[in-house]
């Protein structure tokens, strides 16, 4: 009974149902495609307040700027570095493997959901050049960014108001313990808005089939199997090999992590196993000063799985389309998702928002195809939410190696001994 109630089996039902339905009458099934729009809705509705109280939680947390500067620099020089890699992984996958080859997407609908401001900020990079979309970075009121719910201009007003919280000492206290509470407050909601997530994939599958048959699931099934495979061989060859030049096994360290990356496998979602994971990292002989900045920064910066996923979805969707990317737009929709991921929490539903930001600069594509995604998100979230936990804890262990301030034995200790009580 207990595995009925859980949301994995709910999804799995409200996906058999929607598929069902589309079959019988896809008429009616194409009328369902609101409730996966109410559902987006809600989750893009939080994200600008969550990612603004975990961005100055990181900062604030870190002590002294100039620790923040430094360890901060070499954490987004890694950031950048690996997610670009993710990014190049996830195009040249859908460039080989054509896994939206054969969908014939048409051009008459709208987008499944909210995009946000994001669109703007694609634009501005796209027509403005640099200079425009570095003027655009900057909100006119701090307000209006995340009245418009533009996460960007909400990360660079965060990452201001953690700095300044950090430099105000004593006096910040109380508005530190607001954020705090805020962010405990909006994980609460979050949680009560991923209950209903059944209901947003009841429609978004109901939809799909009803509008493009039966045989569009085959292919979002290549596509997600795909997206699994290309996840895991990042994990355990990239992230792996990382590791390794640490002195740090991946098995042994995805051992020490199995309690909270079960939780993340069954929710989809980093959230609830954040002060898990940093309590955990920190006793394995990382400074906290380095936890505290590195973890809440790279659920904004450093989202590896989120960055296969727009390498993959963007090209698939051309396909799925009949569009043909040219090598310029390639590089164009990398360099853009570099840009559009940052904030991208990992949250259920605000890939696929992120994602219609980065198609803004191939506008041949039509939006109607990203309900395609909306129909398998909570099942490619799976994925995309440990790769993105484990892309995380491995920065930390890199930048504190970086830093010169892991001890390597408290972490051989830890793992030997997590090793040892699972085998009890």
């Amino acid at each position: 009974m207990h595995f009925c109630r859980s949301l994995f089996f709910q999804i799995v039902v409200a996906s058999v149902l929607g598929a069902g339905l589309g079959i019988a009458a896809p008429d009616t099934a194409v009328s369902l495609r609101v409730l996966s729009d109410l559902f987006l809705k809600l989750i893009a509705m939080l994200m600008a307040p969550l990612v603004f109280c975990v961005v100055v939680q990181g900062i604030a947390g870190a002590g002294s700027l100039r620790t923040v500067g430094r360890i901060g620099l070499k954490a987004l020089f890694y950031f950048e570095a690996v997610t670009s890699v993710a990014l190049f992984l996830g195009v040249l996958a859908a460039m080989i493997c054509q896994p939206g080859a054969g969908l014939h997407v048409g051009a008459d609908a709208q987008a499944p959901g909210p995009d946000g401001t994001f669109g703007e900020n694609a634009a501005a990079l796209r027509h403005d050049g640099p200079a425009g979309f570095m003027l655009h970075l900057v909100p006119a009121s701090p307000l209006g960014a995340f009245v418009q719910n533009d996460v960007l201009q909400v990360l660079v007003f965060a990452i201001l108001f953690g700095c300044g919280l950090s430099m105000a000492g004593a006096q910040g206290k109380p508005a530190a313990a607001l954020v705090n509470a805020i962010a405990a407050v909006l994980f609460r909601i979050m949680g009560m808005v991923i209950r209903v997530a059944p209901v947003g994939v009841l429609g978004a599958i109901a939809y799909t089939v009803g509008h493009f048959g039966i045989r569009s699931l085959g292919q979002l099934g290549v596509f997600v199997g795909l997206y699994f495979v290309l996840v895991g061989l990042f994990v355990l060859l990239g992230l792996g090999l990382l590791l390794r030049l640490c002195g740090v096994g991946i098995f042994s360290f995805m051992w020490y992590l199995r309690a909270e990356l079960a939780v993340v496998l069954a929710t989809t979602s980093s959230d609830a196993v954040l002060p898990q994971i940093m309590e955990k990292l920190a006793a394995i002989g990382i400074p906290r000063e380095v936890v505290g900045l590195v973890i809440p920064a790279g659920y904004s910066f450093n989202l590896d799985a989120l960055s296969i996923y727009l390498g993959l979805a963007v090209p698939f969707l051309a396909q799925a389309s009949g569009v043909h990317l040219t090598g310029t737009q390639l590089f164009l929709v990398m360099g853009t998702a570099l840009v559009t991921s940052k904030g991208g929490h990992g949250v259920p539903g605000v890939a696929i928002v992120i994602l219609a930001a980065t198609l803004a600069v191939v506008p041949e594509i039509p939006p109607a195809g990203l309900v395609l995604l909306v129909a398998v998100d909570w099942f490619i979230g799976i994925a995309r939410a440990l790769g993105n936990v484990m892309g995380n804890c491995v920065a930390t262990i890199v930048v504190a190696k970086w830093e010169g301030q892991l001890d390597g034995a408290a972490t051989r200790r830890a793992l030997r001994m997590a090793r040892t009580h699972g085998a009890e």
